[in-house]
């Protein structure tokens, strides 16, 4: 019977799956490693409670036995064990939630099964009708169908995921070898152009699944790192002598041949938690390439991956020791050129207090500020359950967010990307499967799919979070607010300042000008948090248009967080920024 009936009929012979979203959530659910997490949680509590009953004075007798005894249980035969596979994940660059590696299992056999389905009727780079027809006959459609729906029944996620993106490919390229329309009138990966052919779907189709079998590339991850090799940017640079401090470098990126230098660095700051390379992904694609072409002398701060060695470090160092050391490096390379800096998401948000307190150092010292114009890239400044927009993200921190428990899991290994991206999908509805739908939506075009791998190895692909200096970030940022309420300490070497509040005011004081770049469409960073702008810096009377010179800027456009990947808003972003770098 299966072998008989239509394709999308033998799809609908399985029930729901986890990769059907019949529940209609808006992101994806976790949910066994959220219940799991939560109970491994209250085991690390209870023993907590159980050394202190131990520890004490007060108890005595068999409590303070039973307290040993059940103690000494817990930690030998459940803490230890699971902290050894959380330390040994993140070391090797698993997943520390077995759920969450097992979920990307799920997916690459998925991806596998598909590459192998299509290469029934794709043949020397072309997409054999007559084959089709005859594989849609056969009994192998219908084992290929029930090996999907093993994989998706045994999904640990639920709602919008990277599986369900997967069965939305699988079901554009069943109604491609029906060569019908099914009856639900469901049209997956339809172009979005009004009155468009079925003809042209079957077409547009027929080209997505032939580029992505030769390919490769039904897992972006996978794909990601084969297409790249595991290397990511474009423009060559050169690692500024001195400038290795614990993992951390300081790239100098070279001219290139026949351009002139314009007399102006370009000091970039990174986040913490992403590579380098969102910056320089690409020919065309390169805020790096674009700036030097102007003749700047740019240099990015690399932070590395962090290892037992950086576990220890705070933001004194990652938001004040190091940027002294490479500006003071940057300085005697390029001793009289004007220093501008730029910075994207947190690095922006961590570079502006250090630019605060370098402006009251000096100030101190009768100086003038050396640093003048700055440009934020979708960087947050304000936090809080108001106008900010992070009110989703503040509760979920409380809820969820516990840093001695991250320290016992982590410690020296660090916080892997993983973990931040389970909080980062949190504010962002449906952001695995936009992701992964966006790319196969796109792969019509051979070029669009190698054009994306180096964003998709970034994406894909973030760095480690140092323990002391994650929990401080989420814990004096997101939760405390303290930039903003002007309560955020900074070491410095002017006794009247070392450990004191840093006065944000300094950076109106010194004549800094403040330029913001933000999305409408981002959460990561809403418009309500990136005030730096309208806050600080030399405005007095809110925004001031992109045509007008000397004073602050926002930019508001309808972008989300990672604008850079479009070529022709990148654009129009380095020429904005280019204008009031040039203080015209």
């Amino acid at each position: 019977m299966l072998a008989s009936a239509q394709p999308m009929e033998v799809l609908y012979a399985f029930s729901p799956t986890p990769a059907d979203n019949r529940e209609g959530f808006r992101t994806a659910i976790p949910w066994i490693s959220r219940m799991t997490g939560e109970q491994v949680r209250t085991v690390f509590r209870y023993s907590d409670l159980l050394r202190s009953m131990v520890l004490s004075p007060f108890v005595q007798g068999l409590p303070k036995v039973l307290a040993f005894g059940q103690n000494y249980l817990l930690e030998n035969y459940f803490i230890n064990p699971t902290r050894q596979y959380a330390r040994d994940a993140s070391l090797r660059g698993y997943h520390p939630d077995p759920f969450g590696e097992f979920h990307d299992m799920v997916c690459g056999q998925y991806a596998d099964l598909l590459q192998s389905m299509c290469g029934n009727f794709i043949r020397d780079g072309a997409f054999d009708i007559e084959a089709a027809r005859n594989f849609r006959q056969s009994p192998h459609l219908g084992r290929y169908l029930q090996n999907f729906a093993r994989l998706e029944y045994a999904s640990p996620v639920l709602g919008m995921t990277r599986l369900k993106a997967m069965k939305d490919l699988l079901k554009n390229l069943l109604i491609v070898l029906a060569e019908q329309p099914p009856e639900s009138g469901e049209l997956p990966f339809r172009s979005g152009k009004k009155d468009e052919p079925f003809e042209a779907y079957l077409e547009l189709g027929r080209s997505r699944f032939v580029n992505l079998f030769q390919e490769r590339a039904f897992d972006i991850r996978a794909y990601a790192e084969r297409a790249t090799g595991g290397v990511i940017g474009f423009t060559p640079f050169r690692i500024v002598d001195g400038s290795e401090i614990h993992t951390c470098r300081l790239r100098h990126y070279l001219l290139p041949e026949g351009v002139q230098p314009n007399g102006r660095v370009l000091y970039v700051n990174t986040p913490l938690i992403n590579k380098p390379e969102i910056f320089d992904l690409a020919d065309g694609k390169s805020i790096i390439q674009k700036m030097l072409q102007k003749g700047y002398a740019v240099y990015v701060v690399d932070h590395g991956e962090p290892g037992p060695a950086e576990s220890r470090l705070g933001l004194d160092f990652y938001g004040k020791e190091l940027h002294d050391r490479y500006l003071d490096l940057v300085k005697a390379r390029h001793p009289g050129w004007a220093i501008e800096v730029m910075a994207y998401c947190m690095a922006g948000t961590l570079i502006l207090p250090y630019l605060a307190r370098r402006a009251e150092e000096r100030l101190g010292r009768g100086e003038q500020m050396d640093i003048q114009r700055v440009v934020l890239m979708a960087s947050p400044v304000k936090f809080d359950d108001g106008k900010s927009g992070h009110r989703a993200m503040r509760r979920v921190i409380r809820r969820q967010y516990d840093g001695r428990f991250m320290q016992e899991l982590f410690g020296d290994t660090n916080i892997p990307p993983q973990i931040i991206e389970s909080g980062m999908h949190e504010i962002q509805p449906g952001v695995q499967y936009n992701i992964n739908a966006g790319f196969y939506l796109r792969a019509t075009h051979l070029s669009d799919i190698r054009d994306s791998a180096p964003f998709l190895y970034w994406i894909t692909h973030g760095t480690k979070f140092p323990t002391r200096a994650h929990y401080e970030w989420v814990t004096w940022f997101f939760l405390e607010n303290r930039v903003f309420e002007g309560k955020y300490t900074m070491p410095s070497k002017n006794p009247g300042l070392d450990g004191k509040p840093v006065n944000m005011g300094a950076l109106k004081e010194a004549g800094v000008v403040l330029f913001d770049y933000r999305g409408s469409r981002d959460p990561i960073a809403p418009v309500g948090s990136c005030v730096a702008s309208e806050t600080w810096g030399q405005a007095r009377n809110g925004n001031i248009g992109v045509t007008r010179g000397g004073l602050n800027r926002t930019i508001e456009r309808n972008a989300g967080h990672i604008f850079v990947v479009s070529r022709k808003l990148l654009g129009e972003y380095v020429d904005i920024v280019s204008i009031f770098l040039e203080g015209t």
